[in-house]
Formats: C-alpha cells, sequence, structure tokens
C-alpha cells in the first residue's frame, strides 16, 4: 500500500493516515512551542541581565530539532514499518534530545527572565517533595530504563503501534523520562536536592548496564510483530548508538566530579607546601 494512504507497521496492522498525522503533529507542536519560548525567553534575559550564552541556545535548538525529527516528517514515518527507524527515533527522542536541552540550561533561563515573585514560586516548586522524589537517580533511572523494558519485552510496542493514543502517550513517556533521568545525572541549573557524585555513578552504571542488557534482549527475542532480521539491526543500533550518547553522559558526570573536587586538591596542596615550608 501506498505511505500517503497508510501508515504502516510491521506487524500488519495499520492507523489510517489521517489519524498518523494528527498524532505527528500533536507531538511535534510542544517542541515548536519550546523552542520558540526559549528563543524568547533569551531575548528578555538578555535586555535584563548578562548576554545569554549563544552556546546555550544552539544546545536547545539542537536537542528540540532531535526531538521533532524522532516525531513527524520521514524517520517518524518509516518507524511505523522498519523497526530500526524507530530505534533510531528511541535514541533522539529518548537520549541525544534530552541531554543536549539539559545542556541548554532551560531552568537558570526560566529563572532569570521571570520577575522576583514568579520565580520564587517557581523555586518553591522546585524544592517540593514530589519534585525531589521524580528527580532522584533511582526513581529516574526506574521510569527511563524500565520504561524501555515494559516496552519491548511485553505486547506494548505491537499495542501502540495500533493505537494513536497510546502511541503519543509512549512517546511523551520516552522523552520525559530519558530528559528527567539526564537531569537527575548532571547537574546543569541549579538543583536544590542534589544526589552525591558516588550515588549518581552507581546509578548510572547499573542503568547504562539495564540498557545494555535490553539492547542484546532485543537481539535475540523480538518484540512482537518485528521480524528477526530488524530486531537485530534494531538491537544493534540501540547498543552501539546508546553507547555513544551515554559515553557524552559519563564524561559529563566525571568533568563536574572533578571541577566539585579540585579545590579540595589544591587547597590540601597549599596546606602540605605550607607545613613543608
Amino acid at each position: 500500500m501506498n505511505i500517503n494512504n497508510y501508515v504502516h507497521h510491521s506487524n500488519g496492522t495499520h492507523i489510517d493516515y489521517a489519524n498518523g498525522i494528527l498524532a505527528q503533529l500533536l507531538l511535534a507542536l510542544p517542541f515548536f512551542l519550546l523552542l520558540v519560548v526559549y528563543i524568547f525567553a533569551a531575548f528578555i534575559s538578555n535586555r535584563r541581565h548578562k548576554h545569554w550564552p549563544i552556546h546555550r541556545t544552539i544546545f536547545w535548538a539542537l536537542g528540540v530539532l532531535c526531538a521533532i525529527a524522532a516525531v513527524i516528517g520521514p524517520l517518524a514515518n518509516r518507524a511505523h514499518m522498519d523497526f530500526t527507524a524507530h530505534m533510531m527515533g528511541h535514541l533522539l527522542l529518548g537520549m541525544l534530545a534530552p541531554l543536549l536541552m539539559e545542556l541548554a540550561a532551560p531552568m537558570t533561563l526560566v529563572l532569570r527572565t521571570l520577575n522576583v515573585t514568579l520565580a520564587r514560586r517557581l523555586s518553591n516548586v522546585l524544592k517540593s517533595w514530589p519534585i525531589r522524589i521524580l528527580g532522584h537517580p533511582v526513581v529516574a533511572s526506574c521510569l527511563n530504563v524500565g520504561g524501555l523494558w515494559l516496552l519491548y519485552t511485553t505486547d506494548l510496542y505491537a499495542m501502540m503501534q495500533r493505537n494513536v493514543l497510546l502511541h503519543i502517550l509512549v512517546h511523551i513517556h520516552v522523552f520525559l523520562a530519558g530528559y528527567v533521568f539526564t537531569v537527575s545525572m548532571i547537574y546543569i541549573d541549579p538543583m536544590p536536592h542534589k544526589s552525591s557524585f558516588v550515588c549518581r555513578a552507581v546509578v548510572l552504571t547499573v542503568a547504562l548496564a539495564g540498557h545494555s542488557i535490553l539492547s542484546k534482549y532485543i537481539y535475540a527475542h523480538p518484540p512482537h510483530g518485528v521480524s528477526t532480521e530488524q530486531a537485530e539491526m534494531g538491537g544493534m543500533l540501540m547498543y552501539y548508538g546508546g553507547d555513544v550518547i551515554d559515553a557524552v553522559l559519563i564524561f559529563m558526570l566525571c568533568f563536574q566530579w572533578f571541577k566539585a573536587t579540585r579545590p579540595r586538591m589544591e587547597q590540601c596542596s597549599k596546606v602540605s607546601n605550607y607545613n613543608q615550608g
């Protein structure tokens, strides 16, 4: 059948073209709005404070574009009938886009753009116990990696291919869980509730292991409706592509850890030199 008439799925079912386009638009629209709001906030902030770093805006734009590419357009259309394309969308939407958008420090921009009253209210929300629980590395990892295990080891993947609403909800979860996970691991924005570097390093190691094991499981046990060949290709893409993005995350965490401990090392060195003198 022609792709202009139907959006296909690997298990032989299909969603009609109109519903497929509607789902793509609903998923893409929030990201377009986020891009506009960020640029507008940067413009307002530049009029009141020191110039907002251009590289932050570039990170945000690239992150949003990655997310948009995953939910609308050729890749999104292909993902309905090609598991490899679906997995590429997962890497863009759930891993690369959240990382780039976190590097853009959006909360810092929002806080310096809002007036004092609104900024304080937002700070109080960020300090609340629900945000503290949600932002804990263990909880964030369970939502992120656990959600992927649920998607690919149950009938959920096949079900989302037949139901537009479920399709939208799964994509929303993939992005939000990936973003919360990234935020819980590397602190670019101010964090009222901080976990230790040791805690984050341990949780990150376990989470990355869970992600890698899942990719191997997909390789050996294709999700319902996915051919063995596509499962193998998708599993390898998830494994190796995920490793590249994970390497950046590991580097950022280690770099922040080094920066946090270096002042103590320099202070200890000065004390040691003083005692020797």
